[in-house]
């Protein structure tokens, strides 16, 4: 039995002892002796000795505790798509495809021009993408993301995948000249430093700037967005014909006709004298009578396209189509392609357009659900070589 202290027997207390200059050992307490009752010992009753009654059934009945769902199941995923300020509609469309709302993102700039990123809610552990393509103005969005990506980096995202739709600096791919800087490769750098874990491009301006990244390159095309919006148009496969305004396009050219019905292909010979200026030389195929689609991956100054154009119809083509994934857009390539050389400019919105450089021959179909069917597959861990998703063969 536990010992204790009686009122009597309790020690004095700190203070009392300090005030006479010392602390005396308690007396010890008197010991206290307990009587046990002794009873009789157990008996047997008809030879059967004493027993505990145990019962068959569990003494611990399970409980079945409530499933607490939340109403929305969207905040339980690991899924987070950003946008940056570059193309918000894209965005926006993209997480509407998946069910998804947009993060909370703050993107503000400082009077100096300075950017400042901060996110609105935790992605820690989660899979971010971040959906900034770097169009013009190209610095300031290409700076945009990468402290994007810092941010998400910081906040201990766990995969962070860098969703470009445009990838600006891609014709700084290799050095024709001597001094000539590769600023595509400097750009994947950049992107890679910054903490990017996966990149997603739309239409790259060269396959190979795919290598220039350390890190995974999920690279998806736009031209099967194009394909079914010319398929639903009633044009005779035997008057097609795929046009490449260049030489170095004649592999998206040729991917692009074998898709479009096997159509034949016709190239376009130009000879570039400086920057965002061409000059035609010659056409190498046969266009008369029929319908020409040129196919090419963006459209600056549309100086290339316009020309090419103009060859085209000097050599007997019906009508005129021209169709690009980026729409650029750099003066004066609104006047050239409303000038009335082609029947439909058929371009995607990777870059915004704003309403002033809309004109009545334009058409402007969403890449949206390519992208995201691309991200949810990225995310759920499946192949991205899906028809109609699928690379369309370039070599």
């Amino acid at each position: 039995m536990p010992l204790s202290y009686s009122a009597a027997a309790a020690p004095p207390s700190p203070l009392a002892a300090r005030g006479r200059g010392l602390l005396r050992r308690p007396p010890r307490p008197t010991p206290v002796v307990v009587r046990c009752k002794k009873i009789d010992q157990l008996r047997v009753v008809n030879g059967v000795p004493p027993y505990i009654p145990v019962s068959n059934r569990s003494l611990l009945t399970p409980v079945t505790l409530p499933i607490i769902q939340e109403a929305n199941v969207k905040n339980d995923t690991r899924l987070r798509i950003f946008s940056g300020t570059a193309n918000p509609s894209l965005s926006q469309e993209i997480a509407s495809y998946l069910g998804l709302e947009l993060g909370k993102i703050n993107i503000k700039r400082f009077a100096d021009g300075e950017i400042y990123v901060q996110l609105q809610e935790s992605v820690r552990g989660c899979d971010v993408f971040l959906v900034q393509p770097t169009c013009p103005p190209a610095n300031e969005n290409l700076m945009e993301l990468l402290i994007m990506i810092d941010a998400c980096r910081r906040a201990s995202a766990k995969n962070i995948t860098a969703v470009i739709p445009y990838f600006g600096y891609a014709r700084a791919d290799r050095k024709s000249q001597g001094r000539e800087s590769i600023a595509a490769k400097l750009v994947a750098n950049m992107i890679t430093e910054a903490g990017a874990n996966r990149v997603l491009v739309c239409d790259l301006h060269s396959s190979q700037a795919m290598g220039y990244f350390d890190i995974p390159v999920d690279h998806v095309y736009g031209q099967p967005v194009i394909l079914d919006y010319l398929a639903s148009k009633t044009i005779c496969s035997d008057d097609l014909v795929v046009v490449s305004p260049d030489v170095g396009g004649v592999a998206r050219a040729r991917a692009f006709a074998k898709k479009l019905s096997d159509a034949p292909l016709a190239i376009v010979d130009k000879r570039r004298h400086g920057h965002n200026v061409a000059e035609v030389m010659n056409l190498i195929g046969d266009v008369r009578g029929k319908v020409a689609v040129m196919m090419d991956d963006m459209i600056d100054t549309a100086g290339t396209i316009a020309k090419g154009a103009e060859l085209l119809h000097q050599e007997g083509a019906r009508e005129v189509y021209a169709c690009c994934t980026h729409a650029v857009f750099s003066p004066p390539a609104i006047e050239r392609l409303s000038s009335g050389l082609f029947q439909e400019v058929i371009i995607t919105n990777t870059i915004p357009l704003k309403e002033d450089k809309s004109f009545p021959q334009l058409t402007i179909l969403s890449v949206a659900n390519l992208l995201g069917e691309t991200i949810w597959r990225v995310h759920d861990d499946c192949s991205v070589g899906h028809e109609p998703y699928s690379s369309l063969d370039i070599d």
